[in-house]
């Protein structure tokens, strides 16, 4: 909440020069520094990668999530899912001279600071962190990047791709460079800081986190001890990598855009994942009241007489892949109103009925049994947040790296214990709810135990799925991590199926950008999503993931 406060007037200010939206188009607004390095305003150039990250990692948690079950994903089939142009935009951001792109922007910095008796190593340094993180996630996602032929369109107009392991070591190098400027505690020279506020000692906090990421995906156990040792990463929520949105709805729209999607005068527009509804009103999640807002009290097919108009699914036999698992198909009671991995039926009137996002992260309404409709400016506004890398999220991935099934243990609970934390502490950012219906101090304690408790008991891959399912219904609303780690572990097993009975291999990778590979004749487009990250050595697909 007090970060909200904090940057809530930067937001409206440096916001203006963004959409929330992924279909924004972003090399339409003017660019920064086509006046030249020596007219362009540093401040902004630093505004403008300082978006185009967020813009991103809201891409990369949107895919990851719907892959992961965390969202709802539409389609049957993964390939016709996730076309050539699912990363143009991204790819774009990264590296566009058109504005927008990161590394442009950062080499615009780069000859400002070498012409100029000011010093802008605060810029630089936090270009850099945000870059680096950025190749890393982009060789993720779809395996390579540019980077040796990268920002030199002089010398090499169509750039080659770097392996995934060149593309990581090169990101390595940016961190260090980066915490070489800010280790010494530059000056901001006036700059807008939508993450830390100026403060450097936690953006190299964030420069060890985003190491500490990697290892967990390399497995360097050793390098990944040794930043834990040192203490200096991201393990309290004051740390947090974040964006605070605002609640203004109009030029510019400040908002949370998944609030935006769901909170209009016609309704929701987004459906949740009923895989995550049904697995958090299972064990009684304590921060599903938080997650999600349901606008009525029961759901057709499952504690409501099966509705063909608004859901045809209802009225439909299970198909045995799904009876054969004992996954739910189509409703899920108590109106966790959403749909299941793959459904590809049609909208129906269904937008003041299906439960809608809530307070956390989107800044929507707490649901306190009240069954009311969503609409402009209900609960928080859209004041919630874009989370990035979350302190919880750091100890399950001490739990992930952890020696014992006893230290896992550990890392499990501190880590629900700091999610649910946050989480509910946005209940009191809905003044209108009844905040009688927030889960007690009690029954939170009560829910850890039991799930630090049966972890314990289990075994083999029952006590794997215990933590999975913990971490990802945690990564809800910045899930990018996620995806990683299935296709590193393969769990949790207890994910639903598709609902087509072969949906085709699990995308291990999505597409090269295809805006990049018509420009660019060095490139030459994929045939399928089975190219596998270097770090991903488990079987090829379709065998791996086992749910999948």
């Amino acid at each position: 909440m007090k970060k909200l406060v904090k940057y809530l007037s930067i937001v409206l200010v440096a916001v203006g020069f963004f959409s929330a939206c992924e279909t924004t188009e972003l090399n339409q607004l003017v660019s920064p520094n086509q006046l030249g390095a020596d007219q362009a305003d540093p401040n902004l150039l630093l505004n403008s990668i300082q978006l185009a990250y967020r813009t991103n990692q809201a891409v990369f948690s949107d895919r990851a999530a719907e892959l992961t079950r965390i969202d709802y994903m539409f389609g049957r089939d993964y390939f016709n899912n996730y076309s050539s142009a699912t990363m143009n935009g991204v790819w774009s951001r990264t590296y566009s001279s058109a504005g927008v792109g990161m590394l442009t922007n950062i080499q615009a910095l780069e000859e400002i600071n070498a012409a100029s008796e000011t010093d802008y190593s605060f810029h630089i340094g936090v270009g850099k962190t945000l870059l680096a993180h950025s190749l890393m996630q982009l060789t993720d996602f779809i395996g390579q990047a540019a980077w040796s032929e990268a920002g030199n369109a002089a010398e090499f107009p169509a750039p080659l791709l770097d392996d995934g392991q060149a593309v990581y070591t090169a990101a390595f190098g940016l961190l260090d460079e980066a915490q070489a400027l800010l280790a010494g505690g530059p000056n901001v020279q006036g700059a807008t800081d939508l993450y830390y506020g100026g403060d450097t000692t936690k953006w190299i906090k964030l420069i060890n986190t985003i190491r500490l990421r990697s290892y967990v995906l390399t497995n360097n156990k050793s390098a990944f001890d040794a930043i834990i040792a040192s203490g200096a990463y991201i393990s309290s929520e004051d740390d947090d990598l974040e964006f605070a949105y605002g609640i203004n709805e109009l030029n510019p729209d400040t908002r949370h855009p998944d609030y935006a999607a769901d909170y209009t005068s016609s309704g929701a527009n987004i459906y949740q994942s009923n895989w995550l509804m049904e697995t958090m009103l299972e064990l009684g999640d304590p921060r599903i009241r938080y997650y999600f807002y349901r606008q009525v009290d029961a759901t057709p097919g499952a504690d409501a007489d099966p509705n063909e108009e608004t859901i045809s699914c209802s009225l439909v036999v299970p198909p045995p892949h799904f009876v054969a698992g004992g996954h739910t198909y189509c409703s899920v009671p108590n109106g966790y109103w959403g749909r299941t991995h793959g459904n590809d039926e049609g909208t129906p009137p269904d937008n003041f009925l299906r439960a809608a996002v809530g307070i956390y992260p989107a800044g929507g309404r707490f649901d306190d049994d009240s069954f009311g409709n969503v609409g402009l400016g209900e609960g928080a506004g859209g004041a919630g947040l874009e989370p990035i890398i979350l302190s919880s999220y750091v100890d399950f991935w001490r739990g992930i790296m952890a020696a014992s099934a006893a230290e896992k243990s550990t890392h499990l609970r501190s880590g629900l214990v700091k999610s649910i934390d946050k989480v509910q502490s946005y209940g009191a950012n809905d003044g209108g709810a009844d905040l009688s219906f927030a889960p007690t101090p009690a029954e939170v304690t009560a829910y850890i135990d039991a799930q630090v408790a049966a972890f314990d008991a289990a075994t083999g891959d029952d006590q794997e799925n215990i933590f999975a399912e913990q971490y990802f219904i945690t990564l809800y609303g910045g899930a990018t991590e996620a995806y990683g780690y299935y296709r590193l572990t393969g769990f949790p097993t207890t994910v639903v199926p598709n609902w087509q009975v072969d949906p085709g291999p699990f995308p291990r990778t999505f597409l090269l950008p295809q805006n990049e590979v018509i420009t660019n004749p060095n490139l030459t487009q994929r045939l399928d999503l089975t190219t596998q990250v270097f770090w991903d050595t488990n079987p090829s697909s379709p065998t791996f993931p086992p749910a999948n």
